[in-house]
């Protein structure tokens, strides 16, 4: 049984989200985890919640279907970032010139699942 959590919106360009989701993918989540919670870039901490949001509705199916639940037999089995809106914003430059300023967002979705044996 699979679960999946999205963040949508956030406020990081998708190109540097990727670079934290691309560490993620295909480990265990106890592994996911710990690469996360030591990760340089700051795009790991909102992943990171991303990815206990995962195991917590994986939690909420296995308890609803009545079964066996072990948060350890869990892998990222898919992870992807999708470019969100862009806000676009103006800056004054000089001589009466505005440069424009691209504020990207991004939709990073995280799925887990039981190792498949």
């Amino acid at each position: 049984m699979e679960a999946k959590a999205q963040v949508r919106h956030l406020r990081m360009s998708p190109m540097k989200a990727r670079r934290v989701v691309d560490l993620i993918r295909g480990k265990s989540t106890a592994e996911a985890l710990d690469t996360l919670r030591f990760a340089p870039q700051a795009a790991s901490e909102p992943v990171l919640k991303l990815v206990e949001s995962a195991i917590a509705n994986a939690r909420v199916k296995a308890d609803q279907s009545g079964e066996r639940f072990d948060e350890r037999d869990l892998v990222v089995s898919a992870a992807y970032v999708d470019e969100g809106p862009t806000m676009k914003r103006f800056q004054p430059r000089a001589q009466g010139r505005a440069f424009q300023i691209k504020k990207r967002t991004s939709h990073v979705t995280v799925v887990v699942a039981p190792v498949k044996k």
